[in-house]
């Protein structure tokens, strides 16, 4: 009996990741609009009752599929142990070398990128959700690191700024790292030196304007 139950329970497991597979990749080819349930179970080889069974409605699963791909561009890229006992100067390095180890990972399903990169683009519901319950937390530790680096007489508005152009020049790398390979092809922007090589440059560039902003305003180095 509990044998049974096991083995009914792996299987509905199952059908729930093949699902949500699928249901990646019909989202990332046509968007959440145009994307179907029929072909998204079709896909995945399951019955068309199983997206009510396992998520009831289309928008509660395109909701798990962006969850999904979050939690799949965070496997094995977890931050170093002792982390939150560094310096603001090594976390701040720390963080970009994660988030650059993360959005260059090419191990990862292709539909991951994709289906965040339309969400972006041409937003739902659910990305208020996602950036609540998934990114809010990693923006906030990296506005953290920079306030402390700003000193305690830094502004939110300039916390908020900093940390974004933080956040900018990885994306410039990872998204429009085809056009920069042809316009500056001395840019380390190939597999295996972009991450060492940008993550670090990145951290030092934002530091030295860190500390540029927070001298002007009478804060001191930090």
């Amino acid at each position: 009996m509990i044998e049974t139950v096991v083995q009914q329970s792996a299987t509905l497991e199952s059908t729930r990741r093949r699902v949500l597979e699928a249901a990646g990749e019909v989202f990332a080819e046509h968007g959440f609009r145009d994307a179907t349930v029929r072909d998204i179970c079709a896909r995945a080889g399951a019955n068309v009752a199983a997206v009510n069974y396992h998520f009831g409605t289309k928008e509660r699963l395109y909701a798990e599929v962006l969850r999904y791909a979050d939690e799949g561009s965070m496997q094995g890229h977890a931050l170093a142990a002792g982390f939150e006992q560094l310096g603001p100067e090594a976390q701040l390095a720390a963080f970009v070398r994660q988030f650059m180890e993360r959005i260059f990972d090419s191990s990862r399903p292709g539909w991951q990128d994709r289906v965040m990169a339309r969400e972006m683009l041409d937003p739902t519901p659910a990305l208020a959700e996602l950036a609540e319950k998934c990114i809010k937390p990693r923006a906030q530790m990296l506005q953290g690191i920079v306030r402390r680096l700003l000193g305690d007489g830094a502004s939110e508005r300039d916390v908020q700024m900093c940390a974004a152009s933080v956040v900018g020049q990885c994306l410039l790398y990872h998204k429009s790292k085809t056009l920069m390979e042809h316009l500056m092809p001395e840019l380390p922007l190939k597999d295996g030196e972009n991450v060492e090589v940008l993550s670090g440059h990145i951290a030092r560039f934002s530091l030295k304007a860190i500390r540029s902003l927070r001298a002007r305003a009478g804060g001191g180095e930090s």
